[in-house]
């Protein structure tokens, strides 16, 4: 199995076009937002219903809100509203959070050949590499690739 972990939100800051393209000639089959707030005004043209159209116009992909992948509100709040988090309560409070929804579960052909979106730039504080290395660890079988 095989799906790209990132897209994450250098759509807000280069041209989408560009990084819809980049996305596509990767073999990504759907994009899959694994955000928890994809309708706010700061989305921008990332809101979900935007992205639905573009990621279909733009390069004939598939677009999927998948809310099971996302932290709830009351993980996500204190974590962002803290001028430094505490990521390692985060992670844990977030880890958890997926084992209680069985997210290994979760059909793997619609997560193959999928590229996780969330609104964090890097990898490394972001639940998107969490939700990638969990299904790695229950399906073993996953290559996660970082995009540029």
């Amino acid at each position: 199995m095989s799906w790209d972990e990132d897209f994450y939100n250098r759509i807000h800051k280069e041209i989408g076009g560009d990084v819809f393209h980049s996305t596509y000639e990767r073999g990504v089959k759907r994009l899959i937002d694994v955000r928890l707030n994809n309708v706010s005004q700061l989305a921008g043209f990332t809101k979900k219903n935007d992205l639905r159209y573009f990621t279909k116009a733009i390069c004939n992909i598939d677009y999927l809100h998948i809310p099971d992948l996302a932290p709830t509100a009351e993980i996500l709040d204190p974590y962002k509203k803290a001028k430094n988090g505490d990521w390692q309560l985060y992670e844990r409070q977030f880890l958890e959070l997926m084992q209680s929804r069985h997210i290994e579960n979760s059909p793997r052909e619609i997560l193959d050949g999928g590229c996780l979106l969330c609104s964090e730039e890097e990898p490394h504080h972001c639940h998107r590499r969490l939700v990638a290395e969990y299904l790695k660890k229950h399906w073993g079988d996953v290559e996660i690739e970082h995009l540029p």
